[in-house]
């Protein structure tokens, strides 16, 4: 596979902005290390800026009425279901009674927090705010599964004063939809529906002196469908870059959309995983012209394979959730190397990379004169860096073959 590097001509600062996350600080400390040829520390700075990117926290407050289907969109967001491990409480009564963290199972820089239901006499919304810790949260989702009410206007309008961002979930929007088809079968439009259920939550907001609010309709139950990604493209937009990049990789795998987002940004980081391969503790490979740390690549890939849900735990939980054997779903994984990442299998893929290594250092020096140096590296890093890119593109692809297979159909 080819590398095609998603931009043709930067000069080197861009490259570096365009690549990653990364202070204007730590900028000048990578480009003042190559110039001097101090590979070495270059590395180094740019392994501090992968640690404290995937560190990085990002705390999601979820609150609503009781009933609302805030602990089942706690449970959805993480990619869980209400019975599996780990899941948020649900009921028709309220079962939050005090701020509770949910961290992720594979992200745990990501906590989503199922709040009290507002309204509740332990929680009205004057003093919501306060015991619920409201400067721990980056952002609140406020739900309702029928009409907004002033308990929610209330708590936005002084999210809204403290500084925080809030955004609006119409839930359950699923039963609202199969209500009007058995009703009017023969009239049944499910545009008209959904614009007029949004028309109706934005009107009651309005009534409680909510200025232009957006509100986002979506089912527990079926999460790619109806708003979700338009409130994931909002949310993505809004975030500072090091958040976004958390949010993104935690996302649930539930369509193509998601899955090339992801692509997208791990691309991003491959210069980075590639110079700190060959730049920290990097060991010759037997037999290759090449000396990178193997270790740092199998963890790599490992997490690779975890993103894009083609890990056993992953695959098992699709299986049962489209409920069909988890070995037909495997069919679609075409990638000989996704299935298993270990030191050996490193090793072979960084062999069959070799030939596009030269293409890939030729890349960085022509386009970017001040990562010429990352030719010092020479073979190594232009190897490790076409191996990267090629099994990305390749377990993304797998990925997107997974989906399909799982729902037949396109998603």
């Amino acid at each position: 596979m080819a590398v095609q590097p998603p931009v043709a001509s930067l000069n080197n600062a861009e490259l570096i902005e365009e690549y990653d996350i990364i202070t204007d600080e730590d900028i000048e400390e990578i480009k003042d290390a190559l110039k001097g040829g101090r590979m070495a520390d270059a590395a180094s700075k740019i392994l501090e800026n992968l640690q404290a990117l995937e560190n990085a926290r990002l705390d999601i407050a979820v609150t609503g009425e009781s009933g609302s289907g805030k602990s089942s969109f706690v449970n959805a967001i993480r990619g869980l279901g209400d019975e599996d491990g780990g899941a948020a409480d649900t009921g028709v009564v309220e079962t939050t009674v005090e701020p509770t963290p949910y961290p992720h199972p594979k992200h745990p820089n990501v906590t989503v927090w199922d709040l009290p239901g507002i309204g509740t006499p332990d929680f009205q919304s004057d003093t919501y705010l306060e015991k619920v810790n409201f400067s721990r949260y980056d952002f609140f989702i406020l739900i309702a599964s029928e009409r907004f009410k002033s308990n929610h206007a209330r708590l936005a309008r002084e999210i809204q004063k403290q500084g925080k961002r809030f955004y609006f979930v119409r839930s359950k929007v699923d039963a609202d939809l199969e209500a009007s088809r058995k009703r009017r079968p023969r009239a049944y439009d499910e545009e008209a529906i959904l614009q007029q259920i949004r028309k109706n939550c934005q009107e009651c907001l309005e009534a409680e002196k909510v200025v232009s609010p957006c509100v986002f309709l979506l089912s527990n139950w079926e999460l790619s469908k109806y708003d979700f990604m338009l409130l994931e493209e909002t949310l993505e937009k809004e975030l500072p870059s090091h958040k976004r990049h958390a949010f993104l990789l935690a996302l649930p795998n539930i369509s193509l959309e998601i899955l090339k987002k992801k692509k997208e940004a791990l691309q991003k980081q491959i210069w980075k995983l590639a110079t700190v391969s060959c730049g920290v503790a990097a060991v010759p490979i037997p037999g290759l012209s090449v000396a990178c740390d193997v270790a740092i690549l199998v963890k790599s890939l490992s997490k690779y394979r975890q993103d894009f849900g083609l890990d056993e735990e992953s695959l098992n939980k699709l299986s049962e959730k489209v409920e069909k054997p988890v070995e037909e779903i495997k069919t679609a994984i075409k990638s000989p190397f996704a299935k298993e990442i270990s030191k050996d299998v490193v090793v072979k893929m960084l062999t069959k990379a070799g030939g596009g290594a030269l293409m890939a250092v030729e890349y960085f020096a022509s386009t970017v004169p001040i990562f010429g140096s990352l030719a010092a590296g020479g073979i190594s890093f232009g190897t490790t860096y076409y191996m990267l890119w090629s099994f990305l593109n390749e377990v993304a692809e797998d990925a997107q073959n997974v989906l399909i297979k799982a729902f037949e159909s396109d998603v």
